[in-house]
């Protein structure tokens, strides 16, 4: 028995990571000699209702069906969706029936945290964001939580591990640990231990809110460092904060009349689109956490639409592969597969016959995503 709760990825790509009744399933149909050619697809909503969200996961969810003797035809990664399939499979149902509720996982958490990446990164498209939230959520899911905030736009990742799965450097400074280590009063001894202990690409980022006022600590902070220090961070507990735009503004002020404008102001600590909005002219960049990586999970279901060639669907849901479009007014339009429809088609292919025919590119995905975004109005607030 492993020492941690986390399903090993061999268990993930035999089918083991299923639910019980998709075992049922297999062992019924088997039995009675029925595995009908199917036509499934997943999807978040039927028709659009104006509330787009944006696809991630795919990548896990294209080496979770390869191999298997089925097509599949998906959106690509950093698509903003609204209603109809994101992911449309056909092959013989028994083939991949018990990958189904992997499928959906794989989805459905990498696609609500890059949607809530991408509203943050809206709400400051001239600032910094960084990801912070990997500590809210279980350490086997990291990887996943910042690839799908880079999908949705953000500039950097915190988390070591994670980064060596992505190919990319985690960022960060200095906890308030740190401070606290060396004692009430010695934040000089701590910011200065730092800079020397420190490789020297690492940015100069000193926290400034341990023990006194945020004012205070900055301007120790640049007596400090001096012209080595590249920014400061307020990350204030709430229940300290009173007005925390007018503390930045206070902070920024002041570096200012000492001739320090190009120290920037960085915040995190419960940050979210709204206080983003609220301080992005007053503040450099911004760390966001739990808004990030708890995101609500995006409520996909995997229904069959078509069975031997016919439509089939279970009440309250339309029958019949479909296809999604992108109008020329940045609309998201639902139409039958077989039929003519205006704009451009968004389902792409992903597998076919097993084989896998789209590569997975983050920064394009994320290119994607805020060029989306700019076409469809994402966020509408």
């Amino acid at each position: 028995m492993s020492e941690f709760d986390i399903i090993p990825p061999e268990a993930i790509e035999s089918g083991d990571a299923t639910d019980a009744y998709f075992d049922r399933t297999t062992e019924t149909l088997s039995h009675a000699g029925r595995n009908p050619h199917v036509v499934a697809e997943v999807t978040a909503d039927q028709f659009p209702t104006g509330e787009f969200e944006l696809l991630a996961g795919l990548k896990d969810a294209a080496h979770l069906l390869e191999g298997l003797p089925i097509d599949a035809d998906a959106l690509p990664a950093g698509t903003l969706f609204d209603g109809g399939p994101v992911c449309r499979i056909e092959g013989n149902y028994l083939d991949f029936a018990r990958y189904e509720t992997a499928l959906l996982g794989f989805l459905s958490h990498a696609s609500a945290v890059a949607t809530n990446a991408l509203r943050a990164r809206r709400a400051a498209p001239e600032s910094t964001v960084l990801s912070f939230g990997t500590r809210h959520v279980h350490p086997s899911i990291g990887a996943m939580v910042e690839r799908s905030a880079l999908i949705g736009g953000l500039d950097g990742i915190s988390n070591v591990a994670a980064g060596a799965v992505l190919g990319r450097e985690a960022g960060g400074t200095m906890p308030h640990a740190l401070l606290i280590a060396f004692g009430r009063g010695n934040q000089e001894d701590a910011w200065r231990a730092f800079d020397e202990a420190v490789d020297p690409d690492v940015p100069r980022v000193t926290l400034c809110d341990t023990y006194s006022d945020e004012v205070d600590e900055v301007l120790r902070a640049v007596e400090t460092l001096g012209d080595d220090l590249d920014s400061v961070r307020l990350d204030t507990t709430g229940s300290r904060r009173g007005d925390f735009r007018h503390i930045v503004r206070e902070v920024r002020w002041e570096l200012d009349a000492r001739d320090h404008a190009d120290v920037d102001v960085f915040v995190s600590g419960g940050i979210d689109p709204s206080s983003i909005r609220h301080l992005r002219d007053v503040a450099d960049g911004f760390g966001v956490g739990g808004y990030v990586s708890n995101a609500d999970p995006v409520d996909f279901a995997l229904d069959i639409v078509a069975v031997d060639g016919e439509p089939a669907a279970k009440r309250g849901k339309l029958s019949g592969a479909k296809q999604v479009y992108r109008t020329d007014d940045g609309g998201h339009h639902v139409a039958l597969a077989d039929r003519d429809a205006d704009g451009e088609a968004l389902l792409e292919p992903l597998l076919r016959d097993g084989e896998l025919v789209r590569e997975f590119d983050i920064d394009a995905a994320a290119d994607r995503a805020l060029a989306d975004a700019e076409r469809v109005g994402f966020p509408r607030e």
